[in-house]
């Protein structure tokens, strides 16, 4: 779609008008919010009502914006920016992609689009896309296991756990498969290194990994537990 009809379209979760470059600090939380959000256009020389205003447009200045955004956003956000002519008149137009993990602060705070509008993230909002960066990290049953390798796991406990998964769950892994393959197929296995889980769960000797651990099962009719759980320590 090109620039003008977009811009006849107003703005929008991904579409940002901004009168000139004075409008520097907004247009910053603005790329904030967009990269936190699903990416987007900033039209830089357009009124509010989508009437093309023109930018005076210097030697530098597309040079001197490309180094007020990166200064000013951590991690550094380098959008792509070009220069188009709509009725006649120069605008600059600011496109950024949406980051990975919604984590790009602007001067120090976070951003985020809602509609037409962009807000700063509540403390609660930045902190659970923190945790959802890092939860791999956080949560040690998907943790690697540094010191143990393929060879720390008993081949016959994954067996009986598929056929038994199998019959019960109908569980589509073939109990033949080798134990790498079945631990990937059950998402524990982390470039080739057992998970946590994989070592309590079919490890030979979990207690040379984790000491004290245990496991804790439930058994569940409706959502009331109707046996206590008897605890298999690893």
């Amino acid at each position: 779609m090109d620039s003008k009809k977009i811009i006849s379209q107003g703005e929008s979760e991904t579409v940002e008008f901004k009168k000139s470059l004075s409008e520097s600090k907004e247009i910053i939380k603005t790329i904030s919010a967009f990269t936190n959000t699903k990416g987007g256009r900033i039209f830089v020389g357009v009124s509010n009502y989508g009437k093309a205003l023109s930018v005076e447009i210097g030697k530098d200045t597309i040079e001197r914006l490309v180094n007020q955004i990166t200064q000013n956003t951590d991690p550094k956000v380098h959008p792509h920016i070009t220069v188009e002519k709509i009725d006649e008149k120069q605008i600059i137009i600011i496109k950024v992609k949406e980051s990975s993990d919604h984590l790009v602060l602007a001067s120090g705070r976070p951003y985020r689009r809602v509609g037409k509008s962009t807000l700063q993230m509540s403390k609660d909002e930045y902190e659970r896309s923190i945790l959802e960066k890092h939860k791999d990290k956080l949560y040690f049953d998907s943790q690697i296991c540094k010191e143990a390798t393929l060879a720390d796991i008993d081949k016959e406990k994954i067996r009986w756990f598929l056929k038994k998964a199998k019959a019960e769950r109908n569980l589509d892994i073939d109990y033949t498969a080798s134990p790498s393959e079945a631990l990937k197929r059950l998402n524990l296995l982390i470039d080739n290194k057992p998970t946590n889980t994989a070592i309590l769960m079919f490890g030979k000797n979990p207690q040379r990994f984790f000491i004290q651990s245990e496991i804790r099962c439930a058994r569940f009719k409706g959502i009331k537990a109707v046996k206590p759980s008897t605890p298999f320590f690893g």
